[in-house]
């Protein structure tokens, strides 16, 4: 193991190369209080945007899902401003025009496909606000199931689209009027509103984590 130099903010500092981003700007002695979450890779709240010196390409990626590399200009991007519309879910309907009510912008999509160069999940961003604008959402959320909303793909549109935001509707328009109902999930949620589960609850809250870790371990997987 030996160190790198990286910047960040601007400002030069040298670490252990086995750090990721994250890890590194607390070894530099920065203390996370935005801009972190989960640090596993699906909050999205840690969102960087970086550059190698030398090189002309301008990286997306998530802090903590990234290791550092000698001369990394990194500076972060904890939020960004997309556009979240308010809206009823149970008023509005599965049709084309709910987008171009809510979210007009992605019909001024250039197709430049910044959006998708720059998604740290390495999704077809483009390709599902396409399906967005011709009102199939089935296949918007299907393409953008995995997106953890970071905002990098709106920070580089220049049409001012909010991708995640437009995915995030489509996916709640899937799930309530395209997908059909799942039975076995119906049955689960009237179980818990009935207190089915609330005596193995309690039985579980009095167990050590090294049995609830046993019982993970030993339980039952469906093939």
């Amino acid at each position: 193991m030996g160190n790198v130099n990286i910047y960040l903010f601007g400002k030069k500092y040298s670490v252990p190369d086995n750090l990721t981003i994250m890890t590194a700007m607390e070894y530099a002695g920065y203390q996370l209080e935005r801009g972190c979450g989960c640090r596993n890779g699906f909050c999205g709240a840690c969102a960087t945007v970086y550059r190698i010196e030398g090189q002309q390409e301008l990286k997306m990626a998530l802090a903590c899902q990234t290791k550092v590399e000698d001369n990394m200009y990194i500076a972060t991007l904890p939020f960004f401003p997309l556009v979240k519309k308010i809206y009823d879910i149970e008023k509005v309907s599965p049709e084309q025009s709910i987008m171009m009510q809510l979210y007009p912008e992605i019909y001024s999509c250039i197709g430049c496909n910044a959006c998708t160069k720059a998604c740290t999940q390495g999704l077809n961003v483009m390709q599902y606000i396409a399906y967005a604008q011709r009102g199939d959402f089935k296949k918007c959320a299907e393409l953008s199931f995995d997106c953890v909303m970071c905002g990098v793909c709106s920070s580089r549109c220049p049409a001012g689209i909010s991708h995640p935001q437009v995915a995030m509707l489509a996916r709640r328009l899937n799930g309530k009027y395209l997908t059909p109902e799942s039975e076995h999930l119906s049955k689960m949620v009237a179980d818990i509103a009935a207190g089915v589960f609330e005596t193995p609850i309690r039985e579980l809250m009095d167990k050590s984590s090294e049995e609830i870790q046993n019982l993970y371990n030993t339980r039952d997987i469906e093939k």
